[in-house]
């Protein structure tokens, strides 16, 4: 019997490289995507598309209705990956900025979940993989809405897992450093849309993020490709004894050593450098 793996985010980077990589692991994707001239795109290339919103439930709910016939009405996969940054200093950000960041990276998510899980459930298998960050880990300046929102969704999920344990639902976490997708080029649009015009005292700060969010290419030497969180991904889905967390790049699997074995204001003083 097939079997079906919705993701999210879908209209490039990580979600489109794990939606074409699905088939050689003998799993079959359902790729969303919030605008219809992705899902369209995404149909054309050859793969199961669907629509899917995360800022909209009605849009989450018909979305996962779809994924759901397509799967004959069962999925044994979620992959949630459709998320963004909000860039800016927290004293800056409008309550309304940090709203829509946790209704995109975590209220989604949930409400995406609660619309599958009981197909799982009722097959007493299933896979749940979550897209974190090393930002979930720990924190850097001027991404504090999104450090907020990859935190919670650590206990979220966390906390997910020990309430599905002997369900034969597992749940997972990847955790990507620097990737080369398009999440550059979303953050600077919203952190232009919530404060293009904001007067701060960190403008100068801002002048570099902008600088850096307008580069192309890869934004570091330790960034990789979108295709290196396939392969955890694919052992997330497959495995027998999925683990629990996979770090991806070396800066995740540096910094998440560095949090255990360092003291606070140490830590504080290698990431207060960060850009």
């Amino acid at each position: 019997m097939p079997r079906f793996v919705l993701i999210t985010g879908c209209s490039s980077g990580i979600g489109l490289a794990a939606a074409r990589a699905l088939a050689a692991a003998g799993l079959t994707a359902i790729a969303s995507a919030r605008r219809l001239e992705d899902v369209t795109r995404l149909q054309r290339e050859g793969l199961l598309a669907v629509q899917l919103d995360l800022n909209d439930e009605a849009s989450i709910e018909a979305g996962a209705r779809e994924a759901l016939q397509l799967a004959g009405g069962r999925l044994y996969g979620l992959f949630n990956n459709g998320a963004y940054g909000q860039p800016g200093a927290i004293e800056d950000l409008p309550t309304s900025a940090l709203r829509a960041q946790f209704e995109t990276n975590l209220f989604g998510w949930h409400h995406l979940i609660r619309q599958v899980l009981p197909s799982m459930l009722a097959a007493g298998e299933g896979r749940i993989v979550q897209n974190s960050s090393v930002l979930g880990l720990v924190a850097m300046k001027y991404r504090g809405a999104y450090n907020a929102s990859k935190f919670a969704l650590e206990g979220y999920t966390d906390t997910l897992r020990l309430e599905l344990r002997g369900s034969g639902v597992a749940v997972s976490l990847i955790e990507p450093g620097p990737i080369d997708t398009r999440f550059r080029a979303n953050a600077r649009a919203a952190f232009l849309h919530h404060l293009g015009s904001a007067q701060s005292r960190h403008e100068a700060n801002y002048r570099l993020t902008l600088a850096r969010l307008e580069k192309e290419g890869p934004s570091g030497r330790f960034t990789l490709p979108s295709e290196a969180c396939v392969p955890p991904l694919l052992h997330a889905l497959t495995s027998r004894r999925p683990r629990h967390r996979y770090g991806v790049t070396l800066p995740t699997k540096v910094f998440a050593i560095l949090r255990r074995l360092l003291p606070s204001r140490w830590l504080d003083a290698l990431l207060a450098k960060s850009a």
